[in-house]
């Protein structure tokens, strides 16, 4: 008979899954992410749709984009020189807002363009030989290791998620020139999320049939990872 074992029942029992807390917190994430996108796409159609709104408008197209080049600039270089930068960048600003103000819709359909070619861009070259497919690398991340057959069938989700992005960026530069702005943004802030959702769905749904087991996390979980990477 083996001795009685003095660990507490807490130490007894076997590590479980993602506990309650870190739950709560993923669904947290997931809804300050959806609030921010929510809020910005509401902003950034009100912006085009309000002609005394285009300093808005200005704001929301470039913001972001100066905000992350700005946040690496300063780390990767040394603070004088990110300080000269952002003050140059400022100056820049000031004396062009004007102008900026006049076009601004031009702004933002290179940030949109650019936001979804980038996407395009990064699932297309983990495609390439010698790297791990985008969507190989969430799916392991989620619920790893993979068979075979996932791992082939992640590898030409990957390739479906490359041509969606370019289609969606192709279908944002098309639009902007014919149709109107108004209906334009209405595309870009609202349109593409929905069908960003249903290619999600879609792309689930058919691993869901097709693969040897079933996805061992549910559906907010696999959204999580996709969008936040974390899981």
């Amino acid at each position: 008979m083996s001795p009685p074992s003095h660990e507490s029942p807490e130490q007894q029992q076997a590590p479980t899954s993602e506990s309650p807390p870190d739950r709560r917190t993923g669904r947290r994430g997931l809804i300050a992410v959806a609030a921010l996108l929510i809020g910005y796409a509401a902003l950034s159609y009100y912006s085009n749709s309000t002609p005394d709104a285009k300093g808005l408008g200005v704001g929301l197209a470039l913001g972001p984009v100066l905000l992350i080049g700005l946040i690496l600039v300063w780390r990767w270089t040394r603070p004088l020189i990110a300080t000269l930068v952002i003050v140059t960048v400022g100056a820049v600003l000031y004396r062009y807002w004007s102008a900026l103000e006049g076009n601004y819709e031009w702004a933002d359909l290179a940030q949109q363009c650019a936001a979804y070619g980038l996407l395009a861009f990064s699932f297309g070259r983990s495609l390439m030989p010698g790297r791990t497919p985008l969507c190989t690398q969430l799916a392991d991340n989620l619920h790893g290791p993979l068979v075979p057959e996932e791992i082939i069938y992640t590898r030409r989700a990957t390739g479906a998620w490359t041509a969606f992005y370019l289609l969606i960026a192709a279908a944002i530069a098309i639009l902007f020139f014919a149709a109107p702005l108004r209906v334009w943004s209405l595309f870009v802030n609202f349109a593409t999320y929905g069908l960003i959702a249903l290619m999600f769905i879609a792309d689930y749904s058919i691993r869901h049939r097709i693969l040897p087991r079933a996805p061992r996390s549910g559906i907010l979980a696999a959204l999580q990872q996709f969008l936040v990477g974390s899981g």
